[in-house]
């Protein structure tokens, strides 16, 4: 990659392609960011500038460059049960009230932008320490990780981390019950797998194929999108979430503005949404 600035119209243009592709929205002035996210990239593919970047993707002369670009852009850092509020609302609330609502129902929870797994596989150590306690309670729990980039889902299906990436939010207990060491790595054990499936979406697609959930979890995504579409995702959450269903955002984010389908349920720690009967 050259080692000059990026110039200003292919900044922008490149803005443009970003976010039609997969709607993140970058700033004025995330040049840094642009940079340093596809020199190892652009060095692979030979290629020297932005602009020579912009035009390749205009001809669609390289295959798999588009989805490359996109996952460089869109591969955010993730730990596991990051904020922790979240999923003690999940165990000491919402998990009890489904299980007094339906005795034995399936609950369907959809995690979305999940990256490498840790967050859906952090729902499902929250579910079986749940279960521990509440056994029978709920019949099942099925987990939908989804996230546009197919590299990151491909580390997040072998559910094998370093010590690096376990030791990121992830207590010693919690290791020790829910990893097989294997080596130098960290493997997630099968019963708390089995709950986890994935597959790639993005979320500007079309929502109709995904099904209904109880629980969605949306967290420290929609502050990368437009206004617009922001407005649009939450709305199609709402048109797949179950009558009473819960969203979570990430802890900095804000449903103001952009949906009145949920209402705020205070927590303590914490908030989570509700959808509007």
């Amino acid at each position: 990659m050259s080692s000059g600035p990026i110039e200003p119209q292919d900044y922008e243009d490149f803005k443009i392609f970003l976010e039609r592709s997969c709607g993140l929205v970058l700033g004025d002035n995330k040049h840094y960011l642009v940079t340093s996210r596809l020199s190892r990239l652009m060095k692979e593919f030979s290629v020297a500038s932005v602009s020579e970047l912009l035009k390749l993707l205009k001809r669609g002369g390289r295959s798999g460059l588009r989805e490359r670009v996109i996952e460089a852009m869109t591969t955010n850092e993730t730990y596991w049960f990051r904020d922790v509020f979240p999923f003690e609302i999940l165990k000491n609330q919402i998990y009890p009230e489904l299980a007094k609502k339906s005795p034995g129902s399936t609950v369907r929870i959809w995690c979305a932008a999940c990256s490498s797994g840790q967050e859906p596989y952090s729902i499902s150590m929250a579910t079986s320490e749940y279960l521990q306690s509440r056994a029978g309670s709920l019949r099942d729990v099925q987990i939908l990780g989804t996230d546009i980039s197919g590299a990151v889902l491909r580390e997040a299906r072998e559910g094998s981390y370093d010590s690096l990436a376990v030791a990121r939010g992830l207590s010693l207990d919690r290791r020790n019950r829910f990893f097989i060491q294997k080596g130098d790595r960290w493997e997630v054990k099968p019963e708390i797998k089995a709950r986890v499936s994935y597959r790639e979406f993005n979320l500007l697609d079309n929502y109709n194929a995904m099904g209904r959930f109880d629980i969605v979890f949306c967290r420290n995504v929609l502050i990368y999108f437009s206004l617009e579409s922001k407005r649009t995702i939450l709305k199609r959450i709402s048109q797949i979430l179950n009558p009473g269903g819960y969203l979570f955002l990430g802890a900095s984010e804000s449903m103001a503005n952009y949906s009145d389908a949920f209402e705020m349920v205070r927590c303590s720690p914490g908030v989570v949404y509700r959808l509007k009967k």
